[in-house]
Order: C-alpha cells, then sequence, then structure tokens
C-alpha cells in the first residue's frame, strides 16, 4: 500500500474511533429505574416448641440454602462473658456427639455443599447449602450441629488462641481501634459498647461455660429457620418438623434495648509516627421501624454513603486528602448510629473534618438539587433490588425483618418509598438528625501534630455547627 495512502486512512479510522468515543461520552445511554420488589411467595409455619420456619422458592438454579438463625449473640453476655458466644459459635463448627468436624465436612461436601457457623451482636447463624435433592439431608446434619454440639474439650486451647489473635490483630488496626471507641461513647451500658476481650479473659472460658451458656441461650422459641432457592417444599418441611420438633424449647426470646448517649466529645488515641488519622464522627439515630428511616437512609447516601455522595466528592476526589471515605448507617436493635469514617492524611486531619462539618451543614441549609437526589435514589433502589438477587440475598432480608420487627410491607414498597423523598426532607432530615454540634469524635493518630488541628476544629466546631 502507498504510505501517503495508509497514512491517510489510518488518519481517519483515528479520527472517527475519536469522534464515536466523545459522542459515547457525550451521551451515554439513560439508566433504567429499578422496579418494585415483589417478595417470592413464602410458607411460613410454626413448630409446636417455638420455633419458626420460613420457606421461600427462589430461582432455578438446583441449590438450596438453609440458615437457621438464633437470636443469641454478644448482646447476651455479661460483662465477664465478652467474648464467651464467638468461642460457642467456634466450638459448635467442631462436632457433634455423633460427627466430628471432620465428618461434618465430608458428609456436607458429598451434598455439594458447605456449613458455617458464625456469631453476631444480636444472633448466631448456622448457615448451609446443598445441591436441591439433598435439602433434606442438609438440614438433619445442620440440626445435628445445632442440638447437639459436642463442644470438644479438645479443641479449646485452639479455639481460644485462635480468637486471641483475631482479636490482637484488631487491637493494631486504627479503622478497629476507633470503631470501638466509637460504640463504647455511644453505648457505654450496653454489649454494644464493650471494648475486644482480654487474652486473661479469653483464656479463663472453660468447656463448662460454653456448655451452660448454650444451654441457657439456645433454644427453638429463639430460633427461626429460613430455607431459599430450588427445593421440594414438602419434603423440607418434614425435615424440619422431623429434626427440629422435639428440641427443647429454651428461653424466650431477649434482647436488652440499649439506651444510647448524644453528647459533643472527642475522643483521641495517641498512634505516634502514623502517616494517617483515623477519623469516625457520628451520633445515635433512629432504627429501621422509625417512619424516617427511609429518608435518613437517602440522606446518608447523598452525604456520604454512596461513592458519589458529597463528603467523599469533597475529600476524595477535589482535595485528596483521603482515598475511600464512606458514612455508615448502623441498624442495631431497636437503636441506631450514624457516622463518617475516613482515613485522611495526619497533615489533613482538621482540614478534613473542616470540610466535612462543611457538607453536614450546607446539606442542613440548603435542600439538594432535585437531579442529584434522583441519582441518589437511583443508586439506593438499586443496591436494594441487588441484594435481593439470590437465595442468601432474600434470607438475608426477611431476617432483618424478623430482627427489627418490620412487615413485609417494608421490603415490597421499598423502591417506592425511597423513590418518594423529596429535596426537602433531606434537608430537614438532616437538620433534625445530623446536627454536629450533637456528634461524638474519635480520631486514631499522631497526636503531637494533630492535637493543635483538633483544638482549632472544636473551637470552630462550636462557632459554626448548626
Amino acid at each position: 500500500m502507498n504510505r501517503n495512502i495508509f497514512t491517510i486512512a489510518l488518519s481517519a479510522i483515528l479520527t472517527l474511533s475519536a469522534g464515536m468515543a466523545m459522542a459515547q461520552k457525550q451521551t451515554p445511554p439513560e439508566g433504567g429505574h429499578p422496579k418494585d420488589f415483589k417478595l417470592p411467595a413464602k410458607q411460613e409455619f410454626d413448630l409446636n416448641n417455638g420455633m419458626s420456619a420460613v420457606l421461600v422458592p427462589y430461582g432455578d438454579v438446583p441449590k438450596v440454602v438453609v440458615s437457621m438463625v438464633v437470636q443469641v449473640g454478644n448482646v447476651h453476655e455479661t460483662a465477664q462473658q465478652n467474648g464467651l458466644a464467638d468461642i460457642v459459635g467456634n466450638l459448635m463448627q467442631e462436632g457433634t456427639a455423633t460427627r466430628n468436624a471432620t465428618q461434618l465436612a465430608q458428609e456436607v461436601a458429598r451434598l455439594g455443599g458447605s456449613v458455617s457457623v458464625s456469631v453476631g451482636p444480636n444472633e448466631t447463624f448456622i448457615s448451609g447449602s446443598a445441591l436441591s435433592e439433598y435439602g433434606p439431608e442438609l438440614v438433619g446434619i445442620m440440626a445435628d450441629l445445632l442440638k447437639n454440639p459436642a463442644f470438644p474439650e479438645s479443641e479449646m486451647a485452639r479455639i481460644k488462641n485462635d480468637f486471641k489473635r483475631q482479636n490482637n490483630l484488631l487491637r493494631q488496626q486504627p479503622g478497629a481501634i476507633a470503631q470501638s471507641k466509637f460504640r463504647g461513647a455511644l453505648y457505654p451500658n450496653h454489649p454494644y459498647g464493650r471494648d475486644f476481650p482480654t487474652d486473661k479473659m479469653i483464656d479463663g472460658f472453660t468447656r463448662e461455660q460454653v456448655q451452660q451458656f448454650y444451654e441457657q441461650q439456645f433454644g427453638a422459641d429463639r430460633t427461626t429457620v429460613y430455607v431459599a432457592g430450588k427445593f421440594d417444599q414438602g419434603a423440607m418441611k418434614d425435615a424440619l418438623t422431623s429434626q427440629l420438633g422435639d428440641w427443647r424449647k429454651g428461653a424466650a426470646p431477649q434482647i436488652t434495648i440499649a439506651k444510647p448517649v448524644t453528647k459533643s466529645e472527642m475522643i483521641v488515641i495517641d498512634r505516634p509516627g502514623a502517616p494517617q488519622s483515623t477519623i469516625v464522627f457520628g451520633l445515635p439515630v433512629v432504627d429501621p421501624s422509625h417512619p424516617d428511616y427511609m429518608a435518613l437512609r437517602v440522606t446518608n447516601s447523598l452525604l456520604g454513603g454512596s461513592f458519589g455522595s458529597r463528603i467523599t466528592r469533597n475529600i476524595r476526589e477535589d482535595k485528596g486528602y483521603t482515598y475511600s471515605p464512606y458514612s455508615t448507617l448502623a441498624a442495631r436493635y431497636r437503636v441506631g448510629d450514624w457516622a463518617q469514617v475516613a482515613d485522611v492524611t495526619t497533615e489533613h486531619t482538621g482540614n478534613s473534618l473542616r470540610e466535612i462539618l462543611h457538607e453536614i451543614n450546607r446539606l442542613s441549609t440548603e435542600a439538594p438539587s432535585p437531579e442529584e437526589l434522583e441519582g441518589i435514589k437511583n443508586y439506593e433502589a438499586g443496591l436494594f433490588v441487588l441484594r435481593n438477587s439470590s437465595p442468601w440475598g432474600i434470607v438475608s432480608q426477611l431476617n432483618f425483618l424478623k430482627l427489627h420487627g418490620l412487615p413485609d410491607s417494608f421490603l415490597e414498597n421499598q423502591v417506592q418509598n425511597i423513590h418518594a423523598i423529596t429535596p426537602q426532607q433531606v434537608q430537614q432530615t438532616t437538620q433534625k438528625y445530623m446536627a454536629p454540634k450533637n456528634m461524638t469524635l474519635v480520631v486514631v493518630g499522631d497526636k503531637k501534630v494533630i492535637e493543635p488541628q483538633l483544638k482549632k476544629f472544636q473551637a470552630e466546631l462550636k462557632k459554626n455547627a448548626l
């Protein structure tokens, strides 16, 4: 080919490609609006011992998931039992009266699935999955794990050492330290506010204490079993009835409701030489049962809870103070809290806090534009739909309803309720729930560098916070 002709052709191709890229960049396809969510038809029933069950046929993949949720968690520990629920959960996985841990793993693997135990603040989860035809067998194995844990003495030392290592690692992480101090300030007289258990406390736990905690706290009356996926409903109901119907009723469901503290307080944890400061800045808010909760969720997403949020754009994109700031709306049992979290460069600790304060005050005094809010509402609604796009997602959402005492309409009307939030509601919600003068501030960083910055910020907070 003639070199001039080749050059002209190449230039034309590059020009056309650039033009197409520019056109694509200028006119992106309009995103669709998430549709209303409809809960799949579910079957619910109770056993005579108080256990509840929810069966949800979902999807065409030949797998079934089972989650046995017991209302037992860290909130059920006394101050002297800090961490005991975790030890109980970890030991449960070590086998039953008739199956050791290896046999359990082999049997579940034969079913094409897995089983695990996890412990949260309010609940313990025995979770499993298997190929659809093995669903009743899976229930039998999980029921054995739930009803007949062996708590082998031979595994106690290893389990406790692993738990100590986990907690010691957390004690070295600025984010974990800051969050623990923040919860301690908001919930000083409740298990939600407890710090990490000490090595001495963990070492002191005995098998007898483990067994006693299990017997006092675990039982059918505190248990709900969720089954989702593709399965034979009749066979699964029969399996649950036969395998768990004879379990003891146990203690009634009970969680002590926390009384969070709202106060302007600054807690500084020295981390000499740290190149970054970890910030947690927030306060107690309402829980999901409150009428304002949905507006609060949208407000959180616009302010700091999404990648395109105002605080993220400000201190990450525009200022470069941090890489991954975020705000959280924590739904605990009948209480909640909001916090802005960020790891910021040490020299800009004060500047970062100043910009966070600025964005909160701005949203309190000026409603967002309809266009900005529409993008946030689409994000929140889309995220909600994604959370319901798998059997595990459905189980998680149904358990959320159960824990917080919410009706099915909380899920089914959520998309339309999100889209009903107005710019004025966002402004009013910010004014009502996010007053910086009432916020607790925790900072983990190099105290000698950040203390002058924090004192200056405190003075500005008293002067300018709404």
